[in-house]
């Protein structure tokens, strides 16, 4: 299996608007406990944008070319995308609307009545997959579905973030040897500490 552990973050210069309107909807001020144990000023409450249809076609429209960007920028065919639960299935559904790719649910644990399964959809061993995130702080999250995903013999090569909030998440993900991709950071969204 070859990875790279490039990163980008495209200019997002073409889509102020979609910043300006995701950070009116989700930037929430005061003091949050992060996922990752830290404290912050600021949440981006992912839910309060990717509930919104209006906000979240255009967010798929993103995430699809990133899809495409990313195939380019590593000469492979992704055959499948993937989303944690709970934040990143509607983005992971929205995202495999636009591109026709199949899409597969990651559960934060097995489940534990019913078919008894971490991972929900159709995944084949060797697919080439591309994780959708929704808020990356650490990727923590993120890089537990990847190892999920791995231990089913999956070819994950790149993690797609709707937010990077710059506090270490793509130099995880680059150290993991993945790609890293971000359709906009806090700075895109005007957050300011």
């Amino acid at each position: 299996m070859t990875t790279t552990s490039a990163t980008t973050t495209l200019p997002t210069d073409a889509h102020p608007d979609l910043a300006k309107a995701i950070a009116e909807v989700a930037l929430l001020r005061g003091t949050f406990t992060l996922r990752s144990g830290r404290t912050s000023k600021y949440y981006l409450d992912k839910y309060l944008f990717s509930t919104r249809p209006e906000l979240l076609d255009k967010i798929g429209d993103l995430l699809a070319a990133r899809v495409r960007h990313v195939e380019r920028e590593l000469g492979v065919k992704v055959t499948r995308l993937a989303g944690a639960e709970l934040g990143g299935i509607p983005l992971v559904t929205v995202a495999a609307l636009k591109t026709g790719l199949p899409a597969i649910f990651v559960r934060n644990k097995k489940k534990e009545y019913g078919t008894s399964k971490q991972i929900e959809g159709t995944l084949n061993k060797g697919d080439i997959v591309l994780l959708v995130e929704d808020v990356a702080t650490t990727a923590g999250q993120a890089l537990e579905a990847v190892g999920s995903l791995r231990e089913l013999g999956a070819d994950v090569r790149g993690v797609i973030a709707t937010i990077d909030r710059q506090e270490g998440a793509r130099e995880n993900v680059a150290a993991a040897g993945l790609h890293f991709e971000a359709l906009f950071t806090k700075q895109d969204l005007g957050v300011q500490e």
